[in-house]
């Protein structure tokens, strides 16, 4: 892993439109990496200040550990770091699995949104992110409720859009017989 420290971005007074000149986290290769703490529903702190465990970013994981460990994050009332273990699953999914994976990633951040209290921010995201894994309903992978989210993302879009409070409560990620099964257990 490459060594984080903080680098200028632009030099002061570059001149440039819309300059950064404050220092910012970022690594050897100076992509950038946030290491200010966040709370539960990812917004930064100031630095110092006691943040919740982030999920790590870069990590393969098998489909069914990317789903149990998304959903125990959605569980906890932690979407912005379900998002985060979901995206690395779209990053890494083969090309046929990308926009499924990147539409749960989406539905994650509506729900972040709600959270937040951002009810059109979670209206867009949870539309986007249906409209994305709509299209594996007829052979949903990974046991995936395809179906089922597509309708809680539908309805919570849809109270979002309206200006009725978003339910809160999390999506279930797989159908209920996948949903039992301990991690892994569907690829024995």
């Amino acid at each position: 892993m490459a060594e984080q420290g903080w680098v200028r971005t632009r030099p002061a007074g570059s001149g440039k439109r819309g300059a950064v000149t404050r220092d910012r986290d970022r690594d050897a290769a100076g992509r950038a990496r946030n290491a200010r703490p966040r709370d539960a529903l990812g917004r930064p702190l100031p630095h110092g200040a006691d943040g919740v465990e982030r999920a790590p970013e870069g990590v393969l994981r098998t489909p069914e550990r990317a789903l149990a460990e998304a959903q125990a994050l959605l569980d906890a009332g932690r979407p912005f770091h379900a998002h985060e273990v979901l995206e690395d699953a779209w990053k890494s999914a083969p090309q046929e699995e990308r926009q499924l994976w990147r539409g749960l990633a989406q539905l994650a951040v509506g729900l972040t949104h709600a959270a937040r209290g951002n009810a059109r921010g979670a209206a867009t995201l949870l539309d986007r992110g249906a409209g994305n894994v709509r299209g594996y309903a007829d052979a949903p992978p990974h046991g995936i409720d395809v179906t089922g989210l597509v309708a809680w993302a539908r309805d919570r879009a849809a109270d979002a859009e309206t200006g009725r409070p978003v339910d809160p409560a999390p999506p279930r990620l797989r159908g209920p017989a996948q949903a039992r099964l301990e991690p892994g257990a569907a690829a024995r």
